[in-house]
């Protein structure tokens, strides 16, 4: 594991100074719809603002641990479910699943919230509804936040997202947009030296670095995972995609090799640093394409090996071609 220095580091420094100023002067919003890409601190951000609005009604409790713990009376969690043990779903709760094709936020949870709020906030002024990838609300369960929003409540509403456009526009509209924006190479280089111990990474390379960087898209917290995946990958695996290969029999070892020994996590982030690597070497769009597709098949469950296999003959054909 990579060892941190330090922590909150993923905290925006804009957007901090936005919460506490809404801390403040109390003048908190019915909903908060925290904005941007994988890893670029909402959840963070968001426990820490709640845990902030409940020290002003109640300083004497210990609010850190219980936020910390999902034990405040006051404090509510919905994360998506896995759709494995749904018997059936529609196609449209289907498309909005981005990770694994396999997560949805139900109605059952939404009316949960119902039954939350309605109940008397117990230790605190105002009770708390954190919704985590609230893209993945199906759409009955849309419609019931949508009329939770409208009703008067002493309730706040705080959903976090990296995909905007699958909300109902009712929804943001009804919803303060707080943007979270992706960092510099500049600030993740910064970052990476004052909070971690980077004499324990196993990284041989200035361009090794650089690529890892770039493939994590403004994203810390995408980072540390990049960095994690990269130290467990074997010297196999990372000499032979140094660029696209074009040896048949290559392709068929490197393939078994990846799919045996990776996790779809781990490969899906194998291919965006593929991506990058190769990118900087041939500038080929229709390369990045290729690859983009093997990511969306890893993610529907087509079978890893037959998936890499396909995609790395077809980009030696293109090659070949050239």
């Amino acid at each position: 594991m990579i060892e941190v220095k330090k922590s909150n580091f993923f905290l925006n420094k804009e957007v901090n100074t936005c919460l506490n100023n809404i801390i403040k002067n109390k003048s908190f919003a019915n909903g908060y719809i925290f904005y941007g890409a994988e890893g670029v601190g909402k959840k963070q951000t968001a426990l820490q603002f709640i845990k902030e609005i409940f020290k002003q009604s109640s300083p004497s409790e210990n609010v850190e641990e219980r936020i910390t713990n999902n034990n405040h009376p006051d404090f509510l969690i919905i994360k998506p479910d896995s759709l494995l043990a749904t018997k059936s779903s529609e196609s449209s709760d289907i498309e909005k699943t981005i990770k694994s094709g396999s997560e949805i936020i139900k109605i059952a949870q939404i009316r949960n919230i119902k039954t939350f709020l309605s109940q008397k906030s117990i230790n605190s002024e105002k009770k708390i509804v954190l919704i985590i990838d609230a893209h993945l609300l199906n759409e009955a369960a849309s419609n019931c936040l949508l009329k939770t929003l409208e009703e008067p409540s002493n309730g706040i509403f705080i959903l976090l997202t990296s995909r905007l456009n699958l909300f109902l526009d009712t929804i943001i509209s009804r919803c303060q947009i707080v943007r979270f924006r992706s960092f510099s190479r500049k600030q993740i280089k910064s970052i990476l030296k004052e909070y971690l111990d980077t004499s324990k990474l196993n990284i041989n390379t200035e361009l090794q670095f650089e690529d890892l960087i770039n493939s994590a898209n403004g994203s810390p917290n995408q980072l540390l995972k990049n960095i994690e995946i990269w130290n467990d990958f074997s010297d196999q695996i990372i000499n032979k995609l140094d660029s696209p290969i074009k040896n048949s029999l290559e392709i068929l070892e490197i393939s078994k090799s990846i799919s045996e020994k990776l996790e779809i996590f781990q490969q899906i982030f194998l291919v965006n640093l593929i991506q990058t690597i190769w990118w900087r070497k041939t500038k080929k769009i229709s390369l990045v394409k290729k690859l983009e597709n093997l990511k969306f098949l890893l993610r529907k469950n087509v079978q890893p090996r037959l998936a890499w296999e396909i995609t790395f003959l077809k980009i030696s054909m293109e090659d070949i071609l050239d």
